[in-house]
């Protein structure tokens, strides 16, 4: 019988919008698109690309963290931007910083808008518990 385990970050949208942050199943965690929240669901660094860069990295560790793994278990990654052209080059030099030696597969994806209109950048994820 497969088990599956869930993580959430614990602020209030996830139960209004019925959001897992991860799902892990047989070893597979599929990780929500992460976006740069504190864990209080404020929105943090409105116009500042990588203000909002590093809190979405952080969010995409917390919940690597409740399944007990760290970035080096991300299979992939998909990065989701509202101004590619303005943006790539700071998103790109702190996936770099964020990813170090590990090279999960990843796609980058411009995108006319995300789910808030102050948000830049939306990162979601397969990694896997071995």
């Amino acid at each position: 019988m497969t088990t599956a385990k869930i993580y959430n970050h614990g602020v209030a949208w996830e139960e209004a919008f019925s959001v897992t942050q991860g799902y892990s199943v047989n070893g597979t965690i599929y990780i929500s698109g992460q976006f740069a929240h504190d864990m209080q669901g404020e929105f943090i660094g409105e116009g500042d690309i990588e203000a909002q860069t590093r809190q979405t990295l952080q969010n995409l560790d917390r919940v690597l963290a409740g399944f007990g793994v760290t970035k080096s278990n991300i299979a992939e990654m998909e990065i989701f931007l509202t101004n590619p052209q303005e943006h790539f080059e700071p998103c790109i030099a702190l996936y770099k910083e964020y990813t170090g030696d590990h090279r999960p597969a990843a796609t980058l994806i411009g995108v006319s808008g995300l789910a808030f209109p102050h948000q830049l950048i939306e990162i979601r994820a397969v990694a896997h518990t071995d």
